[in-house]
């Protein structure tokens, strides 16, 4: 909105200018979308206090502290996520930008979808929420609404393409089922952080960081000359996506105040989804989908150790783990919970950095 106002004004006021740089515009989007979250969250976090009388349930079958450290504590704080990461965005990127448009539908129908889950389980008072099956129909139909307006939007000789990190001049012809991987980049973005958001501070962190290393690379293939240097497949007005990735790192670390141990809140799957979603989105979008795959490697790891978990017990009758997701394997190891958290934050930095070596690779 500050762009579409103040830009046409640029030549003639100097100070009006500086709404045409993208990292002006993303270091702004960032800072807003950090005041917002600080301003609204007491407020939210009161709301939504309000009809969680029992806060959010615990898992029976879960380690036994978190029935004690976790109790009461409301959970649905994706709402303040989100209310800080569109409004930042409106206000900083060019509304042209049809590409910033899919990703915020991605985002915010997960969150909604997200929302949904929760309200159920808060008000029926159990951990079961909206059935896996509906969620992966709407995760399914909103991931290919995203896909395919994204696909519309890319150059033809980039659209039906699976860009590889390493191999830059190899794109994998997918043509007019691309789309279908696109949608399942976003559902897998989307439920793998979800089932990382299991601790306080653990899911959120390692998303401000791939958000971080996807507001680079927006930035990059948005950009002619740069893409051309690093070999990258240019995606024209993907910079804008660099704007809305800033203002996602913002409303993580305005959440991530109230989120911090002891939490007074938890994202829940209005958060969780649709941070998911988002970074899938942002993935598709910029032609980076493997890349999502190395930085989030954390969440990565923690979905495979799921999958692994679910088909060795119904296989064998035994555990693999002593329980799945990954991170509660190492609380029931005896692992304190800021442990856990810290060390795993410091695998996702090293995921990341290994993720921006693949853009210099030639």
């Amino acid at each position: 909105m500050i762009f579409n106002l103040f830009a046409p004004y640029a030549e003639e006021f100097a100070l009006f200018n500086l709404v045409r740089y993208t990292t002006f515009r993303a270091g702004a989007a960032c800072l807003t979308a950090l005041v917002f979250s600080l301003v609204l969250g007491p407020a939210v976090i009161r709301w939504l206090r309000g009809f969680q009388r029992g806060g959010q349930p615990i898992r029976a079958d879960g380690p036994q502290s978190h029935l004690v450290t976790k109790k009461g504590t409301p959970t649905m704080g994706g709402v303040l996520i989100l209310l800080a990461l569109v409004l930042s965005t409106l206000l900083w990127v060019d509304l042209r930008s049809g590409l910033v448009w899919a990703a915020m539908l991605v985002t915010v129908a997960y969150g909604l979808l997200g929302f949904a889950d929760d309200w159920l389980k808060v008000t029926k008072r159990n951990t079961k929420g909206v059935s896996g099956r509906m969620k992966l129909y709407v995760q399914a139909a909103f991931g290919l609404v995203g896909a395919l307006w994204i696909w519309w939007l890319h150059p033809p000789s980039i659209a039906g393409g699976l860009a590889l990190p390493v191999f830059k001049d190899v794109l994998i012809p997918f043509g007019i089922f691309f789309p279908l991987i696109g949608a399942l980049v976003m559902m897998g973005a989307s439920n793998a952080v979800n089932l990382t958001d299991g601790l306080d501070g653990l899911a959120i962190v390692p998303a401000m960081i791939a958000a971080g290393v996807f507001a680079l690379i927006a930035y990059l293939v948005g950009n002619r000359v740069l893409a051309d240097y690093l070999q990258l497949h240019a995606v024209p007005g993907a910079n804008e996506l660099a704007v809305f990735c800033a203002a996602l790192i913002g409303a993580g670390l305005g959440f991530l105040w109230f989120n911090a141990p002891p939490a007074a809140v938890f994202m829940g799957d209005t958060g969780s989804l649709a941070l998911g979603g988002a970074l899938g989105a942002v993935a598709v979008a910029t032609k980076h989908e493997v890349v999502l795959a190395i930085v989030g490697g954390l969440f990565v790891v923690e979905t495979v150790s799921v999958i692994i978990q679910v088909f060795w017990y119904k296989r064998t009758g035994r555990r693999v783990f002593l329980m799945a997701p990954l991170h509660h394997h190492f609380e029931k190891k005896g692992w304190a919970e800021p442990t856990i958290v810290i060390r795993f934050w410091i695998i996702a930095m090293v995921l990341a950095l290994v993720g921006l070596s693949t853009l210099k690779i030639r």
